[in-house]
Formats: C-alpha cells, sequence, structure tokens
C-alpha cells in the first residue's frame, strides 16, 4: 500500500465513517484497547465548557511547563496547522509522526468507523502512551458525555462555562447543555465549574455521580489587584500573582480556574513559578493582537458567550482612533445575539464589514450584513471572502486605528494567512 502523507490521511479520514459527528464512546474505546492506550499512565486534567475551555487548557500546560514538568496537551479544532492539536513539551507533535500514529489505528481498527475527530482523540491518547509524561490535559470537543475524550477518566474535571451553543447536539437549554457538559465528572474526584452563573443541571450531575464539585467566586477565585492578582481556593493563597498573558477581564476567571485544578489534583506550584507560567502562556487566536501602527486583533468568537467576551475585552482596551470589525459566521450560529453583544463595543465612526463563509455550514456575507445593519444601527460593508474584508479593513484604516477579526476558526484562520502574507506592506504604511 503506498504511504499516505498527512494531508491524505486527513482527507481518508473524513471518508471513513458515515457521519461527521457521531456520539458515542464504544467505537473509540474499542480502538483504543487494542493499541493499549486505553488507560493513561499520567494524571489526567480534562476541560470542557462552551467558551473558554482553550485559555484554560493553555494556562494550566504554561503553569505545568513553568515547574519543569512534562505536559501532553490535546486541543481542537486547530488554527492553521493540524498538528497544533497535540503537543507534547510545549513542542508540537510533528506530521510524520502522526502519520505513523494513523497508520496504527488504520492497523487496529479493522471494521470499526471512526469519525475525524475520533482519529484525532486516538492519536493523542497513542502519542501520550508512549512518552513519559508527568500530567496529560485533554480539551473536550463538543459537549463532554459522549466526546471521544470522555472515554478517559479524568481525575480532574473542569467545565469553564455553559451557554447556548451547538443545540442542535447537545439540547435547547443551558440546563440540556450543562448535563451533556457535565458529563466528564467522575465519583470521588473533583470537579470545577469556571464561571459565575452555573445551571443548576452542573450541580445535580455532580452529586448524582458523587464527584465534589467546586465553583469560582464560591471555592475558589481571582482577587483583583492594580498589578494583578491573588489566587485563593480553601486554604490555598498565592498572592502577588501578575495579570495572565492573554487579553482581557475574563482572563482572571480562567487562571483561577486552571490554578484550582491544578491545586485539587496536588500539582499547583509555589507562587513564583505560577508568575512565570501565567506570563508565558499563549494562545492564537484568542484576542490575538499583532502590534503595528494599526493593531490587528484577531478572536475565534462565534457565538453570543465569547462574544460577550470579546466586546468586554474590546472596551477595556480602546484604542486611540477607530475600531475596524471584520466578521464572518457560520449558518448554524446566533448571529443577531452576536450582533448583540458587539454592538456594545462599537464607537458612532466604528466601519463593520461582513465576510462570506463558503462550504455547508458557512453563510453569505450579504445574509449577515441585512441581520447586523439594523441591529448595529450603521451600514454594514460586505466582502466576498475573509481576505477581501481583510483588505478592506487594510485600506480604511490609519495609525491609531484598530482591526478586529472574528466569528469562527474558519474566519480567523486565513484572516491570519492573509496578515501574514500582507504585513510588511502594511508596517511601511
Amino acid at each position: 500500500m503506498t504511504r499516505r502523507t498527512l494531508a491524505e490521511w486527513l482527507e481518508f479520514q473524513q471518508r471513513v465513517h458515515p457521519r461527521a459527528m457521531d456520539f458515542t464512546l464504544e467505537r473509540i474505546r474499542v480502538v483504543l484497547g487494542r493499541l493499549g492506550a486505553l488507560a493513561p499512565r499520567a494524571p489526567v486534567i480534562s476541560v470542557g465548557g462552551t467558551n473558554g475551555k482553550g485559555s484554560v487548557t493553555a494556562l494550566i500546560e504554561a503553569v505545568l511547563i513553568a515547574a519543569g514538568r512534562r505536559v501532553g496537551l490535546y486541543t481542537s479544532p486547530h488554527l492553521t496547522r493540524y498538528e497544533e492539536r497535540i503537543r507534547i513539551g510545549g513542542r508540537e507533535i510533528e506530521a510524520p509522526r502522526l502519520v505513523a500514529l494513523f497508520e496504527r489505528i488504520e492497523a487496529a481498527r479493522a471494521d470499526i468507523t471512526l469519525t475525524y475527530f475520533e482519529y484525532s482523540t486516538a492519536a493523542a491518547l497513542l502519542a501520550f502512551a508512549e512518552q513519559p509524561l508527568d500530567a496529560i490535559v485533554l480539551e473536550v470537543g463538543l459537549g463532554g458525555r459522549l466526546d471521544a475524550v470522555n472515554v478517559v477518566d479524568a481525575d480532574v474535571a473542569v467545565v469553564v462555562s455553559v451557554s447556548l451553543d451547538h443545540c442542535d447536539y447537545l439540547g435547547p437549554t443551558v440546563e440540556d447543555i450543562g448535563r451533556e457538559k457535565a458529563g466528564i465528572f467522575r465519583a470521588g474526584r473533583a470537579a470545577l465549574y469556571g464561571s459565575r452563573e452555573m445551571p443548576a443541571s452542573i450541580a445535580a450531575e455532580a452529586t448524582r455521580v458523587g464527584a465534589r464539585l467546586e465553583r469560582l467566586e464560591v471555592d475558589f477565585g481571582a482577587e483583583r489587584r492594580a498589578d494583578g492578582f491573588d489566587f485563593w481556593r480553601g486554604a490555598t493563597r498565592l498572592a502577588g500573582l501578575p495579570p495572565p498573558a492573554l487579553a482581557g477581564g475574563a482572563q482572571y476567571g480562567n487562571a483561577a480556574t486552571a490554578l484550582a485544578a491544578l491545586d485539587a489534583g496536588g500539582w499547583l506550584p509555589p507562587a513564583a513559578t505560577v508568575a512565570a507560567g501565567l506570563g508565558a502562556v499563549t494562545l492564537a487566536g484568542r484576542y490575538q493582537v499583532l502590534p503595528g501602527p494599526v493593531e490587528w486583533v484577531f478572536d475565534v468568537a462565534h457565538n453570543p458567550g465569547s462574544a460577550a467576551v470579546l466586546a468586554d475585552t474590546m472596551g477595556e482596551r480602546r484604542p486611540a482612533g477607530r475600531t475596524i470589525v471584520v466578521a464572518g459566521l457560520l449558518a448554524d450560529k446566533d448571529a443577531a445575539a452576536v450582533g448583540r453583544e458587539l454592538n456594545r463595543a462599537l464607537g458612532a465612526r466604528d466601519l463593520v464589514c461582513a465576510v462570506t463563509l463558503d462550504g455547508e455550514r458557512g453563510r453569505s456575507a450579504q445574509d449577515l450584513a441585512t441581520l447586523w445593519a439594523p441591529i448595529l444601527g450603521r451600514p454594514v460593508a460586505t466582502a466576498a471572502s475573509v481576505g477581501d474584508g481583510c483588505a478592506f479593513a487594510a485600506h480604511h484604516a490609519e495609525p491609531g486605528d484598530r482591526v478586529v477579526v472574528f466569528g469562527s476558526f474558519h474566519t480567523v484562520a486565513p484572516a491570519l494567512e492573509w496578515h501574514r502574507l500582507y504585513s510588511p506592506a502594511l508596517s511601511r504604511r
């Protein structure tokens, strides 16, 4: 058989299972059992939630690395390269290694079909099983109870937030969604909730399975100071910590949740080490700022909850000049609610450009502009592609202005590539 490249493997994996999403743990459990990778040898922290889980996993990894721990990290989806999904010791897995893992998974699965996400989860767990690791951090893909990541029993489980998203799969209410996300909780183990407002179903599920539930601002939290914050959880207190390197006020709660997860597992390092980790953390596409005469910001906010956080952060970090927004949303997202959140952050002179996202789940720029114009109280320009939207923003931006590109991984990934290609010309303006 001709050996496939990574790109060929990824194209092949989209065709193996008849459905893109098919939630059950049985297929991946059998395959991992055949591979001997079903029970990780290192402690596991699983992180789910509607929004904020990427930030919390990045913060946990950064603090553990600062403490000299060797960490396996699995996240999804990727932004620009598939290899982003799996990191070991802070380094992305290499394509040849992924190809070798996929070949072993293919041999083990036999007549079992796997979804695209199940392939990536199996590859991550198999990669981690072959490495000496001190900790494994797993980001839940969608939901929790039937997400492939939940094949592993986490030592500490975190649900960062619950809001309306993926309702076709998880249910129509936050209580339904909370119940699904709390499916990662385990009996007798720590279960953390990282937001102020908590659905009753989170507590009910923790009680049902016998997990030890802790809540942000009830059992742990961050007391903000002028130059940082103090972390507290029970008798644990770390004073004088610096602000997380990730932008936005919401990151204080995310940092507290990450530190509480580490403390719950007995892995919290001293304050100086925590401070080093908080200062070193990076996360592409989450209020990612690229400075210059015109500041460019990239954020994958794509639902009302994440749009609210984005709007708050935009308000906290206002530019000297105008804000020019470039936005593209998928058709299954609540664009009206996202628009209402965005409107809170806009000034009278700010500009908005909607872009078309192609594909089965795509939404046209004209559809988004028609919906948003009355919500935002201004004309909304349109562009046929993300690149054209970025060009629109670059044409209208002047020194001191800010461009904010948001709406989806499908928006931010090509926008980052556009900026990489054209940033030399932008810096000369």
